[in-house]
């Protein structure tokens, strides 16, 4: 009968931490609009990694609580956003931010109330750069996506080492997201000593590419390297056909996006991209990942599957890392993610010291591989990249590779 007061105390305490508060998250992203196959996508992947987590008991015996809200791919709505989740809503980090544009509008409120931002799509190279040392002591932006300086290494890679095309165009649309990413593709190619034939810039909801696409055929180019979001992207595509040209296509990751490949139709394929993630069950981690999605919401094709496993991975190292702080203080989950102590088995790799107190880009130059579009679908460009993901390089950074990426 001495047992029973211990009995009775271990019974409630369960019962409390069932009904302990959660730990609020924030989730921003671009639900409707043109960038939603990216926000809808990671979205989910987020959801899926919160359910296996409260399922799993929680963090800290708490469940995950996800603040959601759609940004429409609008900067000022973005940054408005993220003053009333930190400041209303009172999350304890933020998970999100699909557009560079975005990213950059609300990160200095993150930073400001020293709250981790894990951005989990956005891609260009200054998200996570605005509040370095020594200016500032403590930055609180991480990402987990390949940044535009790997990415644009690689999309000169693949047309200069790969393809031996020399005469290119570039078609970057006008926001900081496009000509962010610009600059990079250009600093990648004077690496190499080239300088693009053209350039030229378009902007969002643009449905006729006709005069970029003349200027770039009559500058006799031999490729076009691409950065955009899917439905512009796709009238560069299609819009070739109307010139009576067609030449290779090359750009970022977002020509994977669901709207890119179905509104390009037969014209998107052979389109080339660096990919963090590619939908093929390579692994029994990803083929579980893949059928849980399928099944969950109830569709085939992901619309856009490298947002989706970096949705799904930034929770999971979130929530190792508030596990590891023992605390939902800001300072010291920041502190955890700089030093995460577990290897952190996600869909595109196995993290291991993912970030550091100089480094807080999760993805290095050894992770994405090249993707192309075949019969509707982005599948492995080389099949030597189907073997599985590598562990992230420790002290790699994201420093572009001499080599052609992809060649693990």
């Amino acid at each position: 009968m001495k047992f029973l007061p211990v009995l009775a105390l271990a019974a409630g305490l369960f019962s409390a931490s069932l009904h302990a508060e959660p730990i609020r998250i924030g989730l921003t992203g671009p639900f409707t609009g043109g960038s939603s196959p990216m926000g809808i996508s990671m979205r989910d992947g987020v959801r899926l990694a919160a359910a296996e987590i409260n399922a799993a008991g929680g963090v800290l015996g708490r469940r995950i609580l996800l603040i959601e809200r759609d940004d429409e791919a609008r900067n000022d709505l973005g940054a408005r956003i993220a003053r009333e989740i930190i400041h209303k809503q009172k999350i304890v980090a933020g998970l999100g931010n699909v557009n560079t544009g975005v990213a950059l509008a609300s990160a200095k409120f993150y930073q400001d109330a020293r709250i981790p931002l894990l951005t989990n799509v956005a891609t260009g190279t200054l998200v996570t750069k605005q509040f370095l040392p020594p200016r500032h002591a403590e930055n609180y932006i991480f990402r987990l996506a390949a940044n535009d300086t790997i990415q644009a290494a690689m999309i000169v890679n693949e047309a200069v080492d790969r393809l031996k095309i020399i005469r290119l165009a570039i078609f970057a649309d006008a926001t900081h997201y496009g000509q962010l990413g610009r600059e990079d593709l250009e600093q990648a190619l004077a690496a190499k000593g080239i300088k693009p034939v053209t350039v030229q810039k378009f902007n969002i909801r643009d449905t006729d590419m006709t005069r970029q696409l003349q200027e770039a055929k009559r500058t006799r180019a031999h490729a076009i390297l691409t950065y955009g979001i899917g439905p512009e992207l796709a009238q560069i595509a299609v819009g070739m056909e109307r010139v009576g040209w067609r030449v290779p296509l090359i750009g970022s990751w977002t020509l994977s996006m669901s709207n890119f490949i179905d509104n390009a139709g037969p014209h998107a394929e052979g389109a080339r991209m660096p990919q963090t993630f590619i939908q093929d069950p390579n692994t029994p981690k990803r083929r579980a990942f893949i059928e849980t999605y399928q099944n969950r919401y109830r569709v085939d094709r992901i619309p856009s599957p490298v947002s989706a496993a970096q949705g799904y991975d930034s929770m999971h190292l979130l929530a190792a890392a508030i596990e590891q702080a023992g605390s939902t203080d800001g300072p010291k989950i920041r502190a955890a993610l700089e030093n995460l102590k577990d290897r952190i088995e996600g869909v595109i790799t196995t993290y291991d010291h993912p970030y550091s107190a100089d480094d807080h880009e999760a993805i290095s130059v050894n992770i994405p591989v090249m993707g192309v579009v075949k019969d509707g679908r982005v599948v492995y460009a080389y099949e030597e990249d189907r073997a599985g993901p590598p562990v992230r390089l420790k002290g790699a950074g994201t420093k572009p590779a001499s080599a052609p990426p992809g060649a693990h």
